[in-house]
């Protein structure tokens, strides 16, 4: 077992601050809408909700070790939103709104590690267009949460912020690669927090979180300033506990437009520059046409799921069994796509993925930038030289191969120009279907089995691939829970991914809320009394330095790659 290791891990001083807090305010499933209106109608202040929120990973970080760093700024920003709110200038979508960022996102003045040791001292001299857009909106940036090492696996385990742990059982995972988001959020330290997702990586926290989620088509959101994997396959988005509350996010980050530094955004229609995506659940609007359900048609992927009856298996079927009898009784058709030769996850990530090949060149030019400072590796290679003495990343089993094919590999390969064009006809023939079957979107469980245990060798199952190769937008909602168990007391949350063509995002949001309006799925998590309040109680308190355990299983050792 490794030792406490200091929160900010000695990278920046966390002064002790002080504060005064007025009332007590409860931020357990805090949304953007109730803290505003508790701010706007003068019940609390912005200090005070900042503060509680700190309160709260202070009384559970330890549980569940989401937290990598917090801004040492926080406090101070809370205090400058008071003063606009007090002299009526508070603006923005997202005032005073506490947000956490994957430590992946480059936010000063804090240090973008991706959980890595080597990265520990590399910090941006700017923020990403993303984090500046959440800024401009009033958004108050708490800190970073951990994440699985380089965004590599999706087991949220890291050289730097240790083992995350599930919310809802402390034995499993959180989903990954942003794990430390998902626990963090659906422990409520925080209102929403950012991901990316190269694979699966926004979706999966969600899932296994009882969360929200969107991956957006790509292009829609700018990726610049974001450390990266792959060009093809990355993109950036928001897990949080509302669908109101992703929206925003939404809606501010793909505020951001055109970016020269990241050339996919070229492919942003016209049409939907500005879009404010709040507006497609809005009841009182002529966007709410899908609340009836009665004339949607809705594919299921039958590749997509694991018919074995097990523990792990049986209640992820179950789930979505339910949601399509939730379907079919509003009037939705469902039309069953039963090729399993082309629509098998597993197939198509073995097939096509190029994250392999990109790797190496993504990483190095990100390394590189002259947007960093700090002593850091300034390529991939150098970033995984062998060093057993004092190791600084963790590369657990079943990512050597992945880090070995990547050193050696590069968009120059002729088995990268194959996969993508294997790519493309994947796309073609996903528009196909949805042409074909005049589909308004298709679902599948995000996960064909529960979110594995802790030292698992990888996080199996998962279906994310397909709109991570295609560029499709997806909503990711929660569906339900297993039978609960000793370690689970309410069960291991299920989520189900909705999937539609490039830019229906809208549509995939109003779909997502006919859904959520008759299921009510989300449970806060009620393990080692996360659903209990943490207040307050003294007029005037320290908040002090918070400590992370870096709970590391023996299974996956540090740097011996």
């Amino acid at each position: 077992m490794h030792a406490l290791r200091p929160l900010l891990l000695s990278l920046i001083s966390f002064t002790s601050f002080t504060f005064a807090q007025s009332l007590p305010i409860d931020v357990r499933e805090a949304t953007i809408s109730s803290l505003h209106s508790s701010l706007f109608s003068g019940v609390t202040t912005c200090r005070d909700v900042v503060s509680a929120f700190i309160a709260r990973v202070e009384r559970f970080n330890s549980d569940i070790n989401a937290i990598i760093t917090l801004n040492p700024d926080v406090l101070q920003i809370a205090d400058s939103l008071d003063v606009s709110l007090s002299t009526g200038n508070a603006t923005g979508a997202l005032f005073c709104i506490p947000i956490l960022l994957k430590d992946n996102y480059d936010a000063t003045p804090m240090p973008s590690t991706a959980g890595c040791l080597a990265l520990n001292s590399s910090t941006p001299t700017h923020d990403a267009p993303t984090v500046a857009a959440l800024r401009r909106a009033g958004a108050v940036i708490l800190g970073k949460s951990n994440l699985h090492e380089l965004a590599l696996e999706g087991l949220s385990v890291s050289s730097l912020g240790g083992q995350t742990l599930n919310p809802y059982d402390f034995n499993r995972t959180p989903g990954g690669s942003s794990g430390g988001t998902g626990a963090a959020i659906a422990a409520s330290f925080a209102v929403f927090g950012t991901g990316t997702d190269t694979v699966n990586s926004l979706r999966s926290p969600a899932s296994a979180n009882s969360l929200f989620s969107f991956r957006p088509t790509r292009g829609l959101i700018s990726r610049s300033g974001v450390i990266p994997i792959s060009y093809t396959q990355d993109t950036v988005g928001a897990i949080g506990r509302c669908l109101y509350d992703i929206a925003t996010a939404l809606t501010v980050m793909s505020s951001v437009g055109y970016d020269s530094l990241d050339n996919a955004t070229s492919a942003i229609p016209p049409s939907t520059i500005g879009t404010d995506y709040t507006s497609f659940l809005s009841s009182s609007t002529s966007t709410s046409s899908l609340s009836s359900l009665s004339t949607i048609r809705i594919g299921v992927l039958e590749g997509f799921f694991n018919r074995t009856s097990t523990n792990e298996t049986s209640p992820v079927n179950a789930a979505m069994s339910t949601i399509l009898s939730l379907l079919q009784t509003a009037g939705a058709t469902i039309v069953n796509i039963t090729d399993t030769t082309t629509y098998n996850a597993t197939a198509i990530s073995s097939a096509m993925d190029v994250q392999q090949l990109e790797y190496r060149e993504s990483l190095t030019a990100y390394l590189s930038s002259p947007n960093l400072k700090g002593a850091r590796p300034l390529s991939m290679p150098e970033l995984y030289t062998t060093n057993l003495t004092t190791p600084e990343f963790l590369v657990i089993p079943s990512q050597y191969s992945y880090v070995e094919t990547a050193l050696r590999s590069s968009t120059g390969n002729a088995s990268y120009f194959t996969r993508q064009s294997m790519i493309a006809n994947l796309t073609r023939t996903l528009h196909s279907t949805f042409l074909a079957h005049n589909l308004d979107a298709i679902i599948y469980p995000e996960q064909k089995n529960l979110v594995v245990p802790v030292g698992s060798p990888s996080q199996s199952g998962r279906n994310g691939i397909l709109a991570a190769l295609t560029g499709s937008p997806v909503i990711t909602i929660p569906i339900g829970f297993s039978p609960a168990t000793s370690s689970a007391p309410i069960g291991i949350p299920i989520g189900m991914e909705i999937l539609g063509l490039p830019w229906s995002e809208g549509t995939l949001l109003q779909l997502a809320k006919s859904i959520d309006d008759r299921l009510h799925a989300r449970k806060m998590p009620v393990t080692n009394g996360l659903n209990e309040t943490v207040e307050v109680t003294t007029s005037y308190v320290t908040v002090p330095e918070v400590t992370l355990l870096r709970n590391i299983p023996a299974a996956y050792p540090l740097g011996v790659y």
